[in-house]
């Protein structure tokens, strides 16, 4: 058992018996690299995140990339539903660097919290243009030794962006005139009228901007069009009800099978306004069956609501994403 054994996490329990020599956030932690003049790697995700498993059991679990790990960084892992504060941070320092983010969120760190480097998921091969995680490990630990001044440079010019880009703006003009037409002029360039939604594959339920075209006369008709694909494709439990994460593909067919609270939450009452701007009455037996999901399968007996439910099945050979929504003839 490492550090992580002590935590009240679940997330970060499953991760008590990784042969990496886990820290938890803490001063100490960045102390320890002070002290062995090593960087920090910082892993972050969160119990049901299904990627997050798949690269705990093909590198956390395995005692060579571990060991690799263990001589060359201090390693965290952080919650991000325990400390969504850090997970912003390193998140808006990974999409500054690589243009995404998503989880795992892997970071490498100054000992003074500094990021340098990021990334998301690293396969422990190399594959699909991607580098191997013991690479991506080499090649770090390799500057740090030979070019850390360059190192430290950019993680002052990282930290300094995030800094200007998170302060917060006081004494603005309000909007001018026209930004909500503006708004909505530059999503229905990527909208796609066909299939409903943003863009290509994968394709996120968006709540938040479905909310906004719903105010809009000039552009409900993509939230409503929208919606109703998404109620009719697999992203949408037809049995269960609720929604999942996102669809792998643009038809809403194919679902990543996780199902997240907020995202059904938001979605409740989106599909409850659609009904009101539109009075179809598919909407509302949308909502009264995504707050159904909700009220059977994610409230606790405690009276609290879960935050996810796993994307994988858990079996006697290891957990299989899916399972529990897919069926044989």
């Amino acid at each position: 058992m490492n550090r992580l054994a002590q935590e009240s996490s679940p997330y970060l329990r499953q991760h008590a018996e990784n042969p990496v020599d886990w820290w938890p956030w803490s001063p100490e932690a960045f102390e320890e690299a002070r002290r062995r003049d090593v960087p920090v790697l910082l892993s972050v995700g969160y119990s049901t995140c299904h990627w997050c498993h798949v690269m705990a059991h093909e590198s956390f679990e395995d005692e060579a990339t571990a060991a690799q790990m263990n001589a060359g960084f201090v390693n965290i892992k952080v919650d991000r539903e325990e400390r969504p504060d850090i997970d912003a941070v390193y998140m808006a320092a990974t999409q500054a660097l690589t243009g995404q983010g998503g989880w795992p969120m892997t970071v490498f760190l100054t000992p003074d919290a500094e990021p340098f480097y990021a990334g998301t998921y690293f396969p422990p091969r190399e594959g699909l243009g991607m580098p191997s995680f013991g690479r991506v490990l080499g090649s770090v630990s390799g500057a740090w030794t030979t070019q850390r001044d360059k190192m430290l440079g950019n993680a002052q010019a990282l930290t300094a962006h995030i800094q200007e880009a998170s302060a917060p703006r006081r004494g603005e003009d309000p909007l001018p005139d026209g930004a909500t037409g503006l708004a909505v002029e530059r999503l229905r360039r990527v909208y796609d009228a066909d299939l409903g939604g943003f863009g290509g594959a994968p394709k996120f339920p968006s709540p938040a901007t479905l909310d906004f075209l719903l105010t809009q006369s000039a552009g409900r008709d993509m939230a409503l069009h929208t919606l109703r694909r998404m109620g009719a494709g697999g992203i949408h439990d037809q049995l269960g009800g609720g929604f999942h994460r996102y669809s792998v593909d643009a038809q809403w067919l194919v679902p990543h099978f996780e199902k997240m609270l907020y995202d059904n939450a938001q979605l409740a009452r989106t599909l409850l306004r659609a009904f009101q701007v539109s009075g179809d009455g598919a909407f509302a037996d949308l909502a009264r069956t995504t707050l159904g999901y909700l009220e059977r399968e994610m409230l606790s007996a405690e009276g609290g609501f879960f935050s996810a439910q796993d994307a994988d099945t858990p079996t006697d050979h290891g957990g299989v994403e899916g399972l529990t929504f897919t069926w044989t003839p």
